[in-house]
């Protein structure tokens, strides 16, 4: 392929490089020019053009990528292709599974020529329907028919792109618990399986509970039916001597693995008995976040063979974001006490769009502007520091927080919705800080009183980590305080829903404190809420 600039009289037949601006016309880039384009171009006064012209032997960037493509993908095998475009074709999944690769086929490709270039997802990806698991691109305009033939060379003739599809469809699980061991965390796991096979496409058919003991193990084993069996202990599983192991040998079974290089799911164990698969799933497991079980399960449901070397290749990329509620997490610090330090992260960073030009955050409440007075009333409870969280543009903001004793940060990312406002608060928060109250700048009626019922609620030794402001029917509103535990989490939030998924992955740690009054549930968004409230106010 010839490429570079052309005089616009001898262009036609070539293929433009980069779009341009022929008068009224946009002429894009690819563009095959005929008579009319040359034409379009002359009258503008464009006297030269930058193009791409075929050689022989050159196999033009859709029908390169659309070959490249078809060698990946002999028969389907879960795969299907879309219409090749600008050089590029995507790789499509044509069922759920989890993606398998030829890594060794797929660098071979890479290394062919750069003008070839194949991106795909990790191997062993749990993918959906329709979701894209590859996509080749052809750089330039066109390529050589020659690395064209290299490429289909290197990739050989088996699939080097598929997805195997699930092959077990149901599975039964036994629950252990010890005296003590209560309904409520015997309930939450049961519901975390189920919620975790249904979204492999596999029925819980069966589920029972016995006691944390070898031969109770054992005996609900023998009662299995299903391909696959899961057992959820009450305690961790420390050794392969340890209860629910010892239960799978006692029934006959045998057991393959013991600890995973995965955490959080290090504790996992795998065995078989007869012609099931059993697994010994970790304590976090109890919650939806991903663990190492989620890697183990996803692979045996389509029959994708999990051993000893498959488990210690895991290692690599196996340290997965923490579970802020199991109970051995990975970082042990000393247990924030009851009247440990509370600090305050006040959200003052969005856009007020609602507003129709006005800043919700500068109306005036009683004489001065609502964020100061949501500062004020932070200052003076009995929280250690206050924090405020600002826009890049902060101007008038920062105005109104003047003389006051606050903290002021910028959240850079602010645009991008609360969860860059709380993950910049988060961030700022000293080391030795037990909890936070999150508190929304746009609530004229959450005075100190509430902050100062958040603290007093807030008792890690009682499970009260999530303390949540209420109105007095009971419905949670804000502030809400956060333990510890929970700051990594809030610190990866992204886009706009705040921190309701963390609240609810850790119910049995929420405290609702009920107010006397509507304050947890009084925002005002949009210059109509103003309006009502001032007149209930006057």
């Amino acid at each position: 392929m010839r490429f570079g600039p052309e005089p616009v009289a001898r262009a036609e037949g070539a293929l433009l490089a980069h779009s341009v601006q022929a008068g009224k016309r946009k002429l894009r880039k690819g563009l095959l020019l005929g008579a009319d384009e040359i034409a379009a171009l002359q009258a503008a006064g464009i006297a030269e053009v930058t193009v791409a012209r075929l050689e022989p032997g050159d196999v033009a960037e859709d029908a390169a990528a659309m070959q490249v493509a078809s060698a990946l993908v002999p028969g389907g095998h879960g795969v299907r292709l879309t219409r090749p475009q600008n050089g590029r074709v995507n790789l499509l999944a044509d069922r759920p599974g989890v993606l398998r690769l030829d890594a060794r086929a797929i660098h071979a490709l890479n290394a062919v020529d750069p003008a070839i270039t194949l991106a795909t997802l990790p191997d062993l990806t749990r993918v959906s329907d329709a979701m894209m698991l590859a996509t080749v691109k052809i750089i330039p305009y066109a390529v050589p028919g020659a690395a064209l033939a290299r490429a289909a060379a290197a990739l050989g003739n088996a699939p080097v792109i598929s997805v195997a599809p699930t092959e077990l469809r149901t599975a039964e699980l036994i629950v252990t618990r010890t005296p003590g061991f209560s309904d409520k965390l015997v309930d939450k796991g049961r519901r975390a399986v189920a919620d975790r096979l249904a979204a492999l496409g596999v029925r819980l058919v069966r589920d029972e509970v016995v006691p944390h003991e070898t031969g109770a193990v054992a005996a609900a084993l023998a009662r299995t039916r299903a391909p696959l069996v899961l057992i959820l202990g009450a305690s961790a599983t420390s050794d392969p001597a340890d209860v629910c192991p010892a239960g799978l040998i006692a029934a006959g079974g045998t057991l393959t693995r013991f600890g995973m290089p995965v955490d959080p799911g290090n504790l996992l164990f795998l065995g078989r008995r007869a012609a099931a698969q059993v697994v010994g799933l970790p304590g976090c497991a109890r919650s939806p976040a991903l663990n190492g079980a989620d890697w183990v399960l996803e692979r045996l449901v389509c029959g994708i063979d999990v051993g000893d070397a498959e488990i210690a290749a895991m290692g690599v990329g196996g340290l997965l974001k923490e579970i802020p509620v199991r109970p051995q997490p990975r970082v042990i610090a000393p247990a924030p006490k009851a009247g440990a330090p509370v600090d305050v992260v006040l959200l003052a960073a969005g856009a007020s769009r609602r507003m129709r030009g006005r800043d919700k955050l500068l109306e005036t409440v009683a004489g001065a502007p609502l964020l100061r007075r949501a500062a004020e009333a932070a200052l003076a409870s009995r929280a250690r520091r206050v924090l405020v969280v600002l826009p890049p543009d902060a101007g008038a903001r920062a105005e109104a927080l003047a003389g006051l004793a606050v903290e002021t940060v910028i959240a850079e990312t602010a645009a991008e919705g609360m969860g860059a406002s709380l993950r910049t608060g988060i961030a700022a928060l000293p080391e030795d800080s037990a909890g936070v109250i999150v508190a929304l700048a746009d609530m004229p009626e959450v005075d100190a009183a509430a902050f100062d019922a958040l603290i007093a609620a807030y008792d890690p030794g009682r499970h009260r980590e999530i303390c949540r402001a209420a109105a007095p029917d009971g419905t949670p509103g804000h502030p809400v305080l956060f333990g510890r535990r929970f700051y990594e989490s809030l610190q990866d939030l992204r886009g706009d829903t705040g921190a309701r998924g963390i609240v609810a992955g850790a119910r049995e740690y929420v405290f609702d404190v009920t107010l006397d009054s509507r304050a947890p549930l009084t925002d005002l968004d949009t210059p109509e809420d103003w309006a009502a409230w001032r007149a209930l106010a006057d």
